[in-house]
């Protein structure tokens, strides 16, 4: 039987395919994990490998100029283009091997840890909205790869590029949700977490595993950061990802991701029906 998908609440000619839910992410909240086939798993608990990024730096051009008199807000950020969304509070191992990038961590390590994480494919290119990581703990290897864990933190905009090379070093501008105002936040994140468990508990029966009570999802979290956790779960659809992160609306949201996982818990309804109708299926 095909694996179940995650409906998007957004029907968007920018997704080529449906996204994937994680019950089990790699994340400070391990509750959800995607249906990915066994190779696609393995790949996703893999350090990820910078050697993707070498086209990337293209994306932006040479030729730029600066702007002397910035704004106090404005701050310069070294980035790493990835073929992922880093959401705030989310964990991101990583592998540097490529010279550039081993380059910036010798900086990096001397300096502030952090650098600037943004979504990048071959479809849609270079996203000017990201979030920032944090290495938390990193391991300097005898060839000079490192290996990386880093936590997600604020999420920026990039306003102007200062250079390529060696690296992408870009001023940003950092992103907040605007007040939500009448919007009964806490009401809408109970909603979504009693979805995320309700999708846990179908997509577990579906897959042969027992149905064990679901624990507390939020943990203690604000809407805001929830939403965040919420969206860095639905692994295997970046781009849906990256619309969650570049909303600027907590309740906005939390509906989008509500209505996702109401349409995934339709869709495994009727695939546990199917199931129970023919078991071999």
């Amino acid at each position: 039987m095909a694996l179940p998908q995650l409906i998007p609440s957004h029907s968007s000619s920018s997704l080529t395919h449906q996204p994937s839910i994680n019950p089990n992410a790699a994340n400070p909240y391990p509750m959800l994990k995607s249906f990915l086939k066994p190779s696609s798993l393995s790949q996703s608990r893999r350090f990820h490998r910078l050697s993707s990024l070498r086209a990337s730096a293209s994306s932006f051009p040479d030729n730029h100029q600066t702007d002397p008199s910035k704004p106090d807000d404005v701050v310069e950020l070294p980035i790493f283009p990835l073929p992922l969304v880093l959401f705030p509070g989310a964990i991101l191992p990583l592998q540097i091997f490529e010279f550039r990038y081993r380059i910036m961590m010798h900086t990096l390590l001397h300096t502030d840890l952090r650098f600037g994480v943004i979504y990048s494919d071959s479809v849609t290119g270079t996203t000017d909205v990201g979030c920032v990581g944090e290495i938390v703990k990193h391991e300097r290897l005898v060839d000079d790869r490192f290996f990386l864990i880093c936590k997600g933190q604020e999420r920026f905009r990039i306003t102007n590029v200062v250079r390529t090379k060696p690296y992408l070093v870009a001023e940003v501008n950092w992103l907040e949700d605007r007040p939500s105002g009448d919007e009964d936040l806490e009401g809408l994140a109970s909603e979504v977490e009693t979805y995320m468990k309700d999708v846990i508990r179908l997509s577990n029966r579906l897959n042969g595993k027992p149905e064990k009570e679901t624990l507390d999802l939020r943990r203690n979290l604000f809407p805001t950061p929830f939403s965040f956790f919420v969206g860095s779960t639905f692994e295997g659809a970046p781009r849906e990802q990256q619309a969650l992160l570049e909303l600027e609306d907590t309740a906005t949201r939390l509906k989008r991701e509500k209505e996702t996982l109401r349409n995934t818990l339709n869709y495994l309804s009727a695939a546990s029906a199917v199931k129970d109708v023919f078991p071999s299926s």
